[in-house]
């Protein structure tokens, strides 16, 4: 793990065991997280998209334990600090006497069910830093004013109830509440999906000018293209349990070698009218993650699947500068789409 990453995941699995029988006994499990890798840079925003069920949002919630990996290794590194944690290993204790808790936070999608609605605006927001710091009820109002400052709001807000507030003022709050702590890293699980889109676009300016002026690392999923193409330095997409590509946006949008990938981004309308963007469209559905194929696990959708796809499981390869891909047939696949093109 070199100094300029922040987070890395090291073959992370994540797998819900299923009961079954007299005596609720373990008889199959979901595997939601099927050996995930990835590391995140100090400073970027790292994204992360695949249709609903993918593992996107385990792998948020395994990042900073909410949910414990079934195995593998979770890597992060405080800034501070010449080696780096392995948080999979550690207790709930452990967590919040190194402090970790304080530097790793989490935006949720739904604003409304991740705020207590008994307790007041101040007292959310001001609940993570009495937790880490001793401060009068005057400094800590003052500290909570200029939370809510930062993200757009002011005092008159601090003696009302969520409920009091629209969506897009309660996921202000909420972005309040998680860098009060000062953290290091922000996970933020589709944290514009609920919203309208008029509001959307003020809450991703806000959480950029964030990034900028307190100098955060983000981990960002969601399942809209257009959003993480404006919000992310680089785009892992996941497929059942798996990454399967991994590039920097720009390459990921210009020179797509997945499949899967190539079917996603057919999915976005184009804005110019005098043209009509080509959809690609999947056969079948996602399997089970209770039973994922063997082999390639795209290959009972993939329009280009060969023999190999379906007996051997293709590995994440680097095709040069950095861009990772896990297809057997990754070097004729932009050919391969032209061909169906011309042939649909």
């Amino acid at each position: 793990m070199s100094e300029e990453t922040i987070l890395e995941l090291v073959d992370v699995k994540k797998h819900y065991p299923v009961l079954g029988g007299v005596l609720r006994r373990e008889v199959n499990s979901v595997k939601a997280l099927d050996g995930v890798s990835l590391a995140i840079k100090r400073g970027e925003c790292l994204g992360i998209v695949g249709e609903s069920g993918c593992g996107k949002t385990t792998t948020a919630k395994a990042v900073i334990r909410l949910h414990d990996a079934t195995s593998g290794a979770i890597f992060f590194l405080p800034k501070g600090q010449e080696t780096p944690v392995d948080i999979a290993l550690l207790s709930a204790r452990q967590l919040k006497k190194k402090n970790l808790r304080h530097r790793l936070q989490m935006v949720f999608q739904d604003p409304t069910t991740s705020m207590n609605p008994r307790m007041l605006v101040k007292h959310i927001i001001a609940e993570p830093i009495i937790e880490g710091e001793s401060l009068t009820s005057l400094e800590l109002e003052d500290r909570v004013v200029t939370l809510l400052k930062l993200v757009g709001l002011d005092r008159s807000h601090l003696y009302r109830y969520p409920h009091e507030f629209s969506g897009g003022q309660r996921q202000r709050i909420a972005i309040a509440r998680a860098i009060a702590t000062n953290p290091e890293c922000l996970v933020l699980d589709e944290p514009t999906s609920a919203l309208d889109v008029s509001v959307q676009a003020q809450i991703l300016n806000l959480l950029q000018g964030l990034r900028k002026k307190m100098g955060l690392t983000y981990l960002f999923v969601t399942h809209h293209l257009l959003v993480v193409k404006y919000m992310a330095d680089r785009i892992a997409v996941m497929y059942l349990g798996k990454i399967v590509e991994l590039a920097t946006t720009e390459t990921l949008f210009e020179n797509t070698r997945h499949p899967y990938t190539w079917a996603l981004l057919s999915g976005i309308p184009d804005t110019k009218p005098d043209k009509t963007r080509q959809r690609v469209l999947l056969k079948g559905d996602v399997p089970s993650p209770l039973d994922p194929p063997s082999g390639c696990r795209f290959h009972t959708r993939c329009p280009f699947a060969i023999a190999t796809c379906l007996k051997t499981e293709p590995s994440l390869t680097d095709i040069g500068g950095g861009h990772m891909v896990a297809c057997h047939r990754h070097g004729d696949t932009q050919a391969l789409f032209r061909q169906y093109k011309d042939a649909t």
